[in-house]
C-alpha cells in the first residue's frame, strides 16, 4: 500500500508539473475577467456561438467516434516533401498589398508597407508537445528570424494550431502590437507581453490603426481552449479595410449566416482567406467543408477566395490534399475565381492570383 501511495504521488506531481509549462497558457482572471464576464457573448461561464453549436454531431455515439479516429487513410499526409518557394520576405515591395502564406493557417500581409502577420506556426507542431501533430515534410521551411519588424501580428483564437508558445515567444519583441480575441491576452501574459502591447476585441469592435488601416473583429463559430476548460477566450474572424479595398482573415469556423451577415455589411472583398480542411461529419458546426467554404466566400461577395488551414498538419481523417481538390471543384461549379499558392508563393492583390494544381505533382 505504500508503495502504491508513492506510485501514485509521482504520477500525480509530475502531471502537476507537465500541465503548469507555460506553452499552456492561463484563464482570464482580474480586470480581463471581469471584461469578459460583461461580454453579450459569455453566459453560463463560457462564450458562446451565435448559433446552437453542438461540439460534435447530434448522431455520433461513441463508437462512431472511436472508429472514425482510426480511420485514417493511406494518404493523410504527403509522401513527397510539399514544394515551397522561398521569397525573401524582408525584400517584398511596399508599393502593393502582398499576400505570403506559410501552409495552414499562417500567412503574412504586406499592406502598402505596413506589415502584418496572422496565426504564425513555425515551431514544426501544432501542439503543446513535440510529438504530436508534426508538420508535413518541406512545409516548415520559414521560421520567425525570417520576418521583418511587424507592425501588427493578429491572432484568431488560441488554438494549438493559430497561437503557438514558441514562435510567439520569437516574435515578441520585433512586434510593435497584438490584436486578438477577447481573454487571448492572458497566455500573451503569461509568456512575458505587457497588455501595453496587447488589444483585445470582442466581436464587432474596431480599432482604427493608423489613417489608412482599420481592423474589425467579427464572429465566427468555433471555440477555444487549451486544455480543459473551453471557452474561456473568444474566437474571431477579422474585417481589414484599407482606401479601395478590404481583406477577410477567416481563422476557423464552422458554416452559419454570419457570413452573410459580414459580407451585406462590408461589402465585397478584395480576398477572402477561409479554412478549408479538418473537417469531419463528427463535428459539422466547428469546421465548414470545401464546398460550405465556397458558400462563405459567395456570401461574403468574394472577388478571390484563398483556402488555408491546409497543407501543413493533419488534424483530421481526411486525405491531405482532399480539402483542396473539393473546394477548387466546389469554386468551379460557382465561378468563384479561386488562388492556390504554393507555400512562400506571393499573392499580389488586384496583380497576380497563383492558379496552379501544384498539390497534384506530388
Amino acid at each position: 500500500m505504500q508503495f502504491l501511495l508513492v506510485v501514485v504521488a509521482i504520477i500525480f506531481g509530475f502531471s502537476f508539473y507537465f500541465l503548469n509549462q507555460p506553452q499552456f497558457g492561463t484563464l482570464p482572471s482580474g480586470k480581463r475577467l471581469s471584461r469578459i464576464e460583461s461580454s453579450p457573448n459569455y453566459k453560463d461561464g463560457a462564450f458562446q456561438n451565435i448559433e446552437n453549436t453542438p461540439n460534435f454531431s447530434e448522431d455520433a455515439g461513441f463508437f462512431d467516434f472511436i472508429k472514425t479516429m482510426f480511420s485514417i487513410p493511406e494518404n493523410a499526409s504527403p509522401s513527397e516533401k510539399l514544394p515551397t518557394v522561398k521569397t525573401q520576405l524582408t525584400a517584398i515591395s511596399d508599393t502593393a498589398i502582398t499576400v505570403v502564406w506559410f501552409g495552414h493557417s499562417s500567412y503574412y500581409i504586406n499592406l502598402k508597407g505596413f506589415k502584418i502577420l496572422v496565426d504564425p506556426v513555425f515551431s514544426g507542431v501544432a501542439a503543446p508537445v513535440d510529438f504530436f501533430a508534426n508538420a508535413f515534410n518541406g512545409s516548415n521551411d520559414y521560421q520567425a528570424e525570417d520576418f521583418p519588424p511587424l507592425d501588427l501580428l493578429i491572432l484568431t483564437h488560441d488554438h494549438y494550431d493559430h497561437l503557438d508558445y514558441k514562435t510567439i515567444l520569437k516574435l515578441k519583441d520585433k512586434t510593435s502590437h497584438i490584436y486578438t480575441s477577447l481573454g487571448v491576452g492572458a497566455h500573451l501574459n503569461l509568456w512575458g507581453i505587457s497588455d501595453n502591447q496587447v488589444t483585445e476585441f470582442d466581436w464587432w469592435q474596431s480599432a482604427q490603426i493608423n489613417s489608412e488601416l482599420k481592423i474589425t473583429a467579427t464572429p465566427a463559430r468555433h471555440f477555444s481552449g487549451r486544455l480543459f476548460k473551453r471557452n474561456q477566450s473568444l474566437w474571431s474572424s477579422f474585417v481589414l479595410e484599407y482606401p479601395g479595398g478590404k481583406l477577410f482573415i477567416g481563422g476557423d469556423s464552422g458554416y452559419d449566416q454570419t457570413f452573410k451577415k459580414i459580407g451585406d455589411q462590408f461589402g465585397a472583398f478584395d480576398l477572402v482567406i477561409l479554412e478549408c480542411g479538418q473537417y469531419n461529419q463528427l463535428w459539422p458546426y466547428i469546421h465548414m467543408s470545401p464546398e460550405q467554404v465556397v458558400q462563405a466566400a459567395t456570401d461574403l461577395k468574394a472577388k478571390v477566395l484563398m483556402p488555408v488551414h491546409w497543407s501543413k498538419f493533419r488534424l483530421a481523417m481526411h486525405k491531405w490534399n482532399e480539402p483542396i481538390e473539393r473546394v477548387c471543384k466546389e469554386a468551379s461549379r460557382l465561378n468563384m475565381k479561386i488562388t492556390t499558392p504554393m507555400i512562400g508563393e506571393q499573392i499580389t492583390i488586384n496583380q497576380n492570383y497563383p492558379t496552379s494544381n501544384w498539390w497534384t505533382q506530388l
